[in-house]
């Protein structure tokens, strides 16, 4: 069997890790830091419907403030790994796909030493590369730089995230894009970006990314 994909890039927060759970408490400090407004829990949901540009106009953050917000967010991340889990299921999803022979690869904009720590020292060896600390709109460039570095090609490559903002990456880089139902964003705003597929479980995730290479003039799996 021909394999579809030799490369399977991970987001890391709310793709592998439950990392929406903890950011829900620490989110008000970051709002309150950063002048952003009050951010009551229906206002942060209303937020997982928006695009990336929809959300900078809601919060009125300015292109230059980015990199300062995300830096807060890395750093109080890097504090509170105890308070981050895997979502159930991806343990097994990953080691599945590393039996298979697929190389893994996360790419994130959270530091390197929290995703090590969240994932363990087992999970962490199953992954051949980290790029971690991206700009959360560069994601494209370092997508190129990780493919290349994998000794793959954008088209065997699979990025897999939970936000608009990786899908819009992963086609910036010739790669093939699907999202996770379980993460940031709803799955109506990820669905209408019409990405390559939707995962509701991780089980899903795993199958997609192993299953075998397209024959020309059939139809895509969904």
């Amino acid at each position: 069997m021909i394999r579809r994909y030799d490369l399977v890039i991970f987001d890391f927060d709310g793709t592998l890790a439950d990392s929406l759970t903890w950011f829900r408490t620490a989110m008000g400090d970051v709002a309150d830091k950063h002048n952003l407004g009050p951010m009551c829990e229906e206002r942060a949901e209303a937020l997982r419907t928006m695009t990336p540009k929809q959300i900078m106009a809601e919060l009125k953050i300015p292109t230059w403030k980015l990199p300062f917000i995300a830096a807060d967010v890395r750093a109080m991340a890097a504090e509170n790994t105890d308070k981050i889990k895997l979502y159930d299921g991806v343990s097994d999803a990953l080691k599945g796909l590393h039996e298979q022979g697929l190389k893994l690869a996360v790419v994130s904009s959270n530091g390197e030493n929290a995703v090590r720590e969240v994932l363990g020292e087992e999970l962490t060896a199953l992954f051949d590369q980290f790029a971690c600390g991206a700009a959360l709109f560069g994601k494209a460039s370092v997508f190129k730089k990780v493919i290349k570095k994998a000794g793959a090609c954008p088209e065997r490559t699979l990025c897999i995230g939970d936000e608009v903002r990786d899908i819009d990456a992963a086609r910036e880089a010739g790669c093939d894009c699907a999202a996770v139902s379980w993460g940031f964003a709803t799955s109506e705003i990820l669905e209408a970006q019409l990405p390559d597929a939707v995962f509701d479980c991780r089980h899903d995730m795993a199958e997609f990314a192993a299953s075998p290479a397209r024959i020309s003039g059939s139809a895509q799996p969904a």
